[in-house]
């Protein structure tokens, strides 16, 4: 696996993360809370990744939102309404594979917030002008922290 070693996080999503941000001002925003976990296994793989000065890799907005959640908490389980948007400083992701999200998601506005926005938009941008497939099921990429 050449040194990729994986853990587990779980995350209760719920149609929330979903639903299109509404607002004019993102500020406004209210986001609904999921309940995360943590495991002391994973606890213990993200320090033994530090240690060896690697990176952390999150699949999923998700993943993101759960560990960036225990970083600001320090709690290992509990309800979560992290709203990440552009100007939020991460603290344990460092990369990011997901997949292409819909307009005024609070899914998107995550990844301008962890690419920074104008390569978002470049990014976007050369998806719909190659057609990839957008939502849950579509294309992914993968992203660094910038």
């Amino acid at each position: 696996a050449r040194g990729v070693a994986t853990a587990e996080v779980t995350l209760h999503v719920g149609a929330g993360t979903f639903a299109p941000v509404k607002v004019e001002r993102i500020e406004d925003h209210r986001m609904h809370s999921e309940w995360y976990d943590i495991p002391a296994e994973t606890l213990a793989a993200i320090r033994a990744c530090r240690a060896r000065g690697g990176r952390v890799v999150a699949v999923g907005t998700t993943t993101v939102r759960t560990l960036e959640s225990w970083a600001r908490s320090q709690s290992t389980q509990g309800d979560t309404d992290i709203f990440i948007t552009p100007g939020f400083e991460f603290q344990v992701v460092d990369a990011l594979i997901t997949n292409f999200h819909l307009p005024k998601s609070t899914l998107l506005m995550l990844v301008a917030a962890f690419t920074g926005y104008p390569h978002m938009r470049a990014l976007y941008a050369h998806a719909m002008a190659q057609s990839y497939r957008f939502f849950s099921y579509g294309d992914a990429m993968w992203l660094t922290r910038r």
